[in-house]
Order: C-alpha cells, then structure tokens, then sequence
C-alpha cells in the first residue's frame, strides 16, 4: 500500500563504491534503509537509481516526501581528480605569483630532499592583473581601473576560459573594488561563472584565500551542472520536496547556495558520516568518540568532543590548503578495495591505490585480479560470501587466488597467513590515523570510545579497539549507512568571518560589537531566505586570537552574553590562554594576545530525527543463525574454525554475544575477537567490550 502525507525525508549518500539511502517517517522514527552501486562516471545516475529503489521498496509516494537531503562527493573527485573547468585569475597588479610562491614550508609527512610544490589550479597564463589597491586598513591606496577590464574580459573570453576567481589583496577589509570587478566582468562574460574571495573566504592570507577561490571557481560548473541534473530528475518523479546539500562544516545548505559555494561541499561525505557519529554517541550517552569510517576506497578519521565532531579551518584537500571552517576529518587509502601488492624488499603494501568500484576486488567478479582487503576478509571467512544480503554473490575461489597469487606466493607463505597480513597491515594504518587525531593533539585515546562504521569499518573495528586501548566499540544498528543517517541529522549552517586585526594595546569592544552585529544580521537574512522561522535560528559567536608575532590562530568561542564590552574581552583572551595550554601543554598570560578574525556561526534548525527502539530480550543469550569458518584470533597460520553468526535484525535490547563471533547484516559485517563481547543497546547499537560487559 502506497503511504502518503507521513512526512518522509530521504537522505542519499553517494560514494566511491555504493549510494547509501535511508528514509525516516518524522512521525513515528520507522526507518527503511537500502543500498545501490554507485555510478562514478555519471554520480546523479547512482543518486537515481538509489532514490528510486528505496521508494520502490517502501512504498511510499513522491509526494509524501517533505525533504531530500545529500551527500556528494563531486566537488572532491573534480579537484583531486583535475576534472575541473579551464580558471582563471584576476588579481591586483603586482601579485600574479601569490599561487606560485605559495608558503615556504615543506609538509611534515613529505620527503625534504623530493618534495615538489603542488600544481597550481591555475595556469600561469590565464591569470590577469588590474590595476588598484586597497590597503590593509581598508583604504583606497590606488583607484580602480576598470578601463582596464575590458581587455582582460578580452582575454579570458579569448582563452576559453569557463570560471574565473576574482582576489584582490586586502578585499576582506573592503571588498568594493572587488565586488566591482566581479559586476563588470559579469556583464562582459555571462556564460562564465564568477567566483570573489569575499563571497568564498573573506579573511586574511593571501595564498589560502586564492586558493580556496580558485578551487571554487573552477568547481562552480561542475557543481552547479550536477545539482541542474538533480533538480530535473526530482521534478521528472515529481519529489517536489526542498533539497539540501550536506557541507563540509557537517551543515547543509539549499542548493543555490552550494552551486556558488561549491569548495565548500569538499568533505560533503565524511563530514556527514563525522555528524551521525557524533548524533549517536550522544544517544548512547558516549560524548567523546573517535570515528573511523571505511569505506571502499579510504578510511576517514574524525574526533567528536563534548557531542560536536571537531572542527578547523586548517584543513587539506589533497595537495592543497583549504581555510575554510570545515569538520576536522583525516583521511587515508584504506578501504575494502585497496590493493595488497609485495614490493622488491619482499613487504606488503596496502593501498592507498583502490580497486574501486569498477572492476573492484577479485572477489566482486567483474575482472579485478589483484588481492585487496576484502579478498583476505572473505579468505579469513571475516564477510560472507555476499553482500547486500544475498544480492551481490561474492567468489570466494578468486579472492583466494588474488591473495595467493599476489601475496602468499612472492612472500613464500601460505594464503591464509598472507590474508591475515594484509588485514593486519590496514588494520595498523588505520590505528596510526587514529593516533594522529588523538595522541597527535595530546589526547589519550583510552579515554574515548571508538565509533566504527561505513561498510568494512565494523569487520575492522574490534581490532582497531583493541590496538588503540578504547575503553568501548560502538557500531551503529546501520554502520554502512551512518553517512546518511548523519544528513537527516543535520542543520542548516553557514559560517561568517572577516578580519579585523586589534593589537593587544588596541582592544576595540564597540567595534568588535558592531562586527558581529553586521555578521549576524547578514547570517539572519540567510536564515530568513531559507524559511527558517527565528525560533529555530541560533548564532554562535568565536574569534581566532594568536599570540603577538604567532603565524597561527586559535579558534575561542565568544562565552560572554551580550553585547561586547571590556569585560567580555577579556574573559575571551582568558579563554584563549587556556585553550592554548590544553592543545600545547604551556601558555604565557603575561605574553600580548591578538584578535585576529571575528566569525559568526549560524544554524537553522531543520527537525529531529527519531531513532526506533527495539523490544527487550527475555533470554540473555542470542541464539546463532549458523557459523563459517573464520580466522578471527589473529594468528595468521591458524585454519579457520566455525565461528557462530549472528543476523543483525534479530537482536533485542539486551542480548549479549561473545567473541569470537559474527553479526552479519544488510550494509556491513560486525567482528567479534576472542575475549571480547557485545551488548545490544535499545536502539539496535552493538556496544562491543573487552571481557564481559
């Protein structure tokens, strides 16, 4: 029976290797989840294809759906891959090379002696120079010449450019020159898309600034041709429903806004799957959690804290800085799908080259020969031999000769012990990039509980808890699809900044208020142009300080009501004095303190989703739908033994497993080691610990 006017929202999160849906009735928390292969030469078509098999299966009509909400990794494969629109660059006369001087540092993890600077995502040739200067106060040091724009319109048109990024120095502090050049340069090339560093990211530092602006130019038609695509699609199945776009900040946006802004969907992905993390551990009363979802090409690492995935603004997409406020988020290659190959030394190496999804592991059948993490998970008998629950048959046959022919044979070792090494391997990887998040910044990692999810995170996660020292192992009730939990979780949000340097002799409160006013106020209308009535509004006031001849800044929240005034300022260089001990283990009260930027953070509350419960248990004890043969002790030169498996839906609150064990499910498999157990929680959470709980 078709269901109509129940108030659906549908959350779809295309990724590398699947497109994960869930649909949740805001009524009654009933929810449907499904999962369909992606499409990575045609992303939309994998949307598609996954809308239509949810709405198939649940019955539930076009018009019932009051929203859809999405995560995209478009914009991130268009820049990393370099499939982006030819770009160009208008800068002010005398700075054509920012992007090419860029910052004289070498990054940490790469090679002193071989490290070559990133490509720019600007050619040389197709960056202009105008002519005018602003100061840093914010002055008019040199007029506008827009006589000159005319040739350089000439110009971009004659290079056939497609996007351009418009970034004159010091247009944070008065963007009037450059609001102009992006007005003329408009009128003179309407098929180009336009892109201001004061639209993209209105703050200081030349070469972050260009960069994030030119990214966003040269993303802008490729963005803005998948939404198009989108649009037309749910107008042809008449979903009439609002779309929203997930962001990097684990905020969504409608989709003018993320067609202009498109750097910002950078992270659209992970930065969902780090939201549904956070969003569940705080219903399962674990408020400080390490994430590591693995997928079929990488592993994304967040940190949650107090409830909120972490943020920064220091953030990397591949070679390239992104400045921009985004969920804090380390990623490394390694999926299901990345490749094990030996090397001349005679080692093992995991990824980060993938497979993919197309031909993928061996063991998918669609012509992939090399051995990857999931051929030694279904030759340890760690996944069944099909996923999706029975839809896509997984041959056991060829991932046994991949591993053997690719690893156990060149090592000289049997195949079983050569899977079990390719397991450890990621398995360390993944710890180390847990580490990074954690010990890296001074935190121990035993005092957090680990969130694994994605669709090969829970076969790893029992492994990655008892290496790291985590107290607990939480694995959601629909690990393979937290990323789309994680959209029908979040909010509108949208993050305004702007630079206004105050000396610690200089201290300003009237004029730090009336910034922020003129923040919030601009955050309002935004809020206001998206229907969000003002009771579900909230802003969040911060500022980044630093300490006097510092190059880097901290981001303090602004604690203090009211209006600014002395007092408040002080309580905010307090702040920061301690928030700086904590990251850095020292601080210097005495040393001057300098404001650097002034940001608003503002939310628009979108509604609540409503987690089912489950009935409780009568008995303790679970009995196993059947066992395999699996290797799950971590001695490489064991034979598989029968190992119980459990299915995930028939678990009651209360039910305890213990290791070793298997729960298999529709999205994702869950690892049960030796010595440890499992408790189902009301909502459907396996909680896994060491010992019995």
């Amino acid at each position: 029976m078709t269901e109509t006017g129940a108030g659906f929202r549908v959350g779809v999160d295309v990724g590398g290797t699947f497109t994960d849906m869930i649909l949740a009735d805001g009524a009654g928390g009933a929810l449907r989840v499904a999962k369909s292969p992606s499409v990575p030469s045609a992303p939309a078509d994998g949307f598609f294809g996954g809308m239509d098999r949810i709405l198939a299966r649940s019955g539930v009509a076009p018009e019932a759906i009051d929203a859809v909400l999405h995560g995209s990794t478009v914009a991130t494969n268009a820049i990393l891959e370099g499939k982006v629109a030819r770009t160009g660059l208008v800068t002010t006369a005398g700075f054509r090379h920012v992007l090419e001087i860029g910052r004289a540092e070498i990054p940490r993890e790469a090679n002193l002696f071989s490290w070559v600077k990133p490509r720019r995502p600007v050619r040389a040739r197709h960056i202009f120079e105008v002519p005018g200067r602003i100061r840093l106060d914010g002055s008019e040091a040199v007029p506008l010449d827009e006589g000159a724009l005319r040739g350089i319109g000439d110009a971009i048109s004659a290079a056939r450019l497609d996007a351009v990024a418009v970034v004159l120095l010091h247009s944070y502090a008065n963007p009037r020159h450059e609001r102009r050049v992006g007005e003329v340069l408009r009128g003179l090339l309407p098929e180009v898309e336009i892109a201001l560093s004061v639209d993209v990211l209105p703050v200081f530092r030349e070469y972050e600034r260009t960069v994030a602006t030119t990214l966003n130019a040269s993303v802008q038609p490729v963005v803005g041709h998948y939404i198009g695509r989108l649009a037309e699609g749910l107008a042809r199945r008449e979903i009439r429903a609002p779309l929203f776009i997930m962001k990097s900040n684990g905020g969504t946006c409608p989709p003018d806004e993320a067609a202009r802004g498109a750097v910002h969907l950078a992270l659209s992905g992970p930065a969902a799957g780090a939201r549904g993390a956070a969003w569940l551990g705080r219903l399962a009363g674990m408020d400080d959690l390490l994430g590591i979802d693995m997928g079929g090409t990488s592993a994304d690492v967040s940190l949650v804290r107090d409830g909120e995935p972490a943020r920064t603004t220091a953030g990397k997409l591949g070679e390239h800085p992104l400045a921009l406020p985004i969920i804090d988020i380390h990623t490394i290659g390694a999926g299901g799908g990345s490749v094990a190959t030996v090397n001349a030394q005679g080692s093992i190496r995991v990824g980060p080259e993938s497979a993919g999804a197309d031909p993928g592991p061996a063991c998918y059948a669609k012509g992939g020969t090399r051995a990857t993490v999931s051929d030694a998970n279904l030759v340890l008998g760690r996944i069944p031999p099909h996923l999706l629950d029975g839809e896509v048959a997984l041959d056991g046959t060829a991932a046994e000769r991949a591993v053997r022919t690719g690893v156990a044979e060149p090592l000289g070792i049997g195949t079983v012990a050569a899977a079990r090494g390719i397991v450890d391997l990621v398995n360390a990887n993944m710890t180390g990039a847990l580490k990074v998040m954690s010990v890296e910044r001074g935190l121990d990692p035993r005092e957090f509980a680990l969130a694994a999810f994605g669709g090969a995170g829970p076969a790893h996660g029992a492994d990655l808890m008892r290496s790291l020292g985590a107290g607990r192992l939480l694995v959601p009730r629909y690990p393979g699809i937290l990323c789309a939990i994680g959209l029908l979780t979040a909010d509108l949000r949208y993050d305004f900044a702007v630079t206004r340097l105050q000396r610690a002799d200089a201290y300003d409160p009237t004029a730090t208020e009336a910034i922020f006013a003129e923040l919030t106020d601009r955050a309002n209308r935004r809020l206001e142009a998206d229907g969000v009535p003002p009771e579900s509004r909230e802003f969040q006031r911060a500022a980044d300080l630093r300490y006097a001849k510092q190059g880097v800044e901290l981001t303090v929240p602004v604690t203090a009501g009211g209006p600014v005034a002395e007092a408040a300022l002080a309580t905010l260089v307090a702040d920061f004095h301690s928030l700086h001990e904590r990251l850095y283990t020292f601080a210097d009260p005495g040393a001057p303190v300098e404001i650097v930027n002034l940001r608003v953070e503002a939310v628009g509350a979108t509604g609540t989703l409503v987690l089912p419960e489950i009935p409780a248990a009568s008995k303790r004890r679970p009995e196993p739908a059947g066992e395999r043969p699996a290797s799950l002790d971590g001695n490489g030169a064991a034979t598989p033994r029968a190992t119980p498996v459990y299915r995930r839906e028939a678990l009651l609150a209360g039910h305890v497993i213990e290791g070793p064990a298997i729960v298999d499910q529709l999205d994702s498999t869950v690892v049960i080691l030796p010595g440890q157990s499992a408790l189902t929680d009301r909502h459907a959470n396996l909680v896994v610990t060491e010992g019995t709980p």
